[in-house]
């Protein structure tokens, strides 16, 4: 990617502060600048307080290609990216948490990330605009990757945060991804579908390949 100043001291001093930029972008919740794809809806509870849904999907898309795996192909990255948006758009916040019985305290779910995420899409289509002069989604896959390992330099774990507490959307649709039972069907080669009702009688076959196969 070209900077402007190609020289290797400008270069490292942007990919510096990209991520400084970028995760900055997380501290704005209500931000709906992103060019937004759906509707705003009224909540059931509050019929006066609308709630944006949707995010700009070039720009996820492009988020998806670069994290995901790329032996999903581009029909898994795209159900993957649309399973991501479907569960954000039907996240309810600060919601009432599920509780087992005998427990006395109330608690709720965390406000809506997905504000944040729209604005860091947003972030990286701007810095893409300040690195290369085009937009994210139209930088080259590498070019995409190095922006995004600038951007998520801080975000250094062992492993992944859940969903919901990812403070980047690159990290949340990985997070959701992985946790979902594809993730944990390509790990092991075969059709293990956690997280579904299996019959008793199924229970006692091995699972299928992934390319099909008998029992």
């Amino acid at each position: 990617m070209s900077t402007g100043d190609s020289s290797p001291t400008a270069r490292r001093t942007f990919l510096k502060t990209a991520g400084v930029l970028a995760i900055g972008a997380a501290t704005a919740g209500t931000a709906t600048g992103c060019d937004v794809k759906g509707p705003s809806v009224n909540t059931a509870d509050d019929p006066g307080l609308e709630r944006v849904r949707g995010f700009d999907r070039p720009t996820l898309d492009a988020v998806a290609t670069a994290v995901l795996p790329e032996s999903l192909g581009a029909a898994g990255i795209r159900g993957a990216t649309d399973r991501f948006i479907a569960w954000a758009d039907g996240y309810d916040p600060v919601a009432e948490e599920m509780h087992g019985y005998g427990y006395s305290d109330v608690r709720y779910l965390p406000a809506d990330p997905a504000p944040a995420w729209r604005a860091q899409l947003q972030a990286l289509d701007l810095l893409a605009q300040k690195a290369a002069r085009t937009t994210f989604a139209q930088l080259p896959l590498e070019g995409r990757r190095e922006l995004l390992s600038a951007v998520l330099r801080s975000e250094r774990s062992e492993r992944l945060p859940a969903p919901l507490s990812a403070r980047h959307v690159a990290l949340a649709l990985l997070s959701h991804w992985s946790s979902g039972p594809d993730a944990w069907n390509l790990a092991l080669g075969a059709q293990v579908n956690p997280m579904t009702c299996r019959t008793l009688a199924d229970a006692v076959k091995r699972p299928l390949p992934l390319a099909g196969g008998a029992a």
